[in-house]
């Protein structure tokens, strides 16, 4: 089964890399130039072309997506460039991000770190992109899920500062929205594959369990926050997501907690039938629009 992963891990990557169902976006290395992180080529942000990106009167939002896989893989086409195709029909400007993961050996901090060098650099070309800075947000699915809300979390925690990198911009996000998220880290509701992955060897450390435990450590200005779950998920327990909203409920928090009984885990935007049955995207789209984010 391991080496099943891994096999799918590196076709998924690899179609990825070759463009051969990306297009209209290029690849931009997100530590280039950064003496600290000379060697690490495996953070990638797929960026649009500005050809591909609808001209409008206004500046849009911008939307970082983190596809899924337990923090080992990654689920680039349906969750990452499907998203972004729909993003572009909302005009709204997606940037995909391909961070490191445990299959290539890498845990935390690297995934904490990729996200907000993502941040970082959506708002430091906003100009060029045609992008509000100040309506960066980002949308994660399941492990991803977790990566966008610890975004926020720790928004305050620049781990660029501690890499060396000069930074004047908020490398938090301005809204997130997990998709059937892993949110803990405690028992017995964890996604163990994703806790093992985030957290390396320290993955049976309590404390590490608490610090990375969404639910245990909103703050009282998180950002505004969507979430949607299916009670019948397979993979990782709809008690992640209930405990999140409890959670945005208790700190006051702006949110929507979408919930449907059937659907799984894993189908991101792809045309499939969930998606033809809910429609899930026209609700988040009245979410981004009631907010503000998005224009009708």
């Amino acid at each position: 089964m391991i080496a099943l992963c891994l096999l799918v891990s590196c076709f998924v990557n690899a179609w990825g890399i070759n463009g051969r169902v990306f297009d209209g976006f290029r690849k931009e290395y997100l530590w280039k130039g950064v003496s600290s992180m000379r060697n690490e080529t495996d953070s990638i942000l797929y960026v649009p072309e500005k050809s591909v990106i609808q001209k409008t009167d206004y500046k849009k939002m911008a939307v970082v997506i983190c596809p899924g896989g337990s923090y080992h893989h990654l689920g680039l086409p349906h969750e990452g460039f499907a998203t972004a195709r729909w993003f572009l029909s909302q005009n709204a400007v997606p940037f995909v991000l391909r961070y490191r993961v445990a299959a290539n050996g890498n845990h935390h901090p690297a995934m904490l770190e990729d996200f907000q060098m993502s941040i970082k650099y959506i708002r430091e070309n906003a100009e060029f992109f045609g992008i509000d800075p100040e309506k960066v947000g980002a949308i994660g699915f399941s492990a991803g899920g977790h990566l966008v809300t610890m975004g926020a979390v720790m928004g305050n925690d620049s781990q660029l500062e501690k890499l060396g990198v000069e930074c004047n911009v908020r490398v938090s996000p301005d809204f997130v929205m997990p998709i059937y998220p892993v949110v803990s880290m405690m028992d017995p509701i964890a996604h163990k594959k994703s806790r093992k992955s985030l957290l390396g060897k320290s993955w049976n450390d309590e404390k590490m369990r608490e610090k990375f435990s969404m639910e245990l450590n909103i703050p009282l200005n998180m950002v505004p926050t969507y979430i949607l779950a299916c009670k019948d998920d397979p993979v990782v327990m709809f008690e992640n997501s209930v405990r999140l909203e409890k959670s945005l409920s208790e700190k006051n928090i702006p949110h929507r907690f979408a919930v449907h009984e059937k659907g799984g885990h894993g189908f991101g935007m792809k045309d499939g039938w969930f998606m033809k049955e809910t429609h899930w995207n026209e609700n988040l789209r009245e979410w981004l629009t009631d907010l503000g984010f998005l224009r009708n």
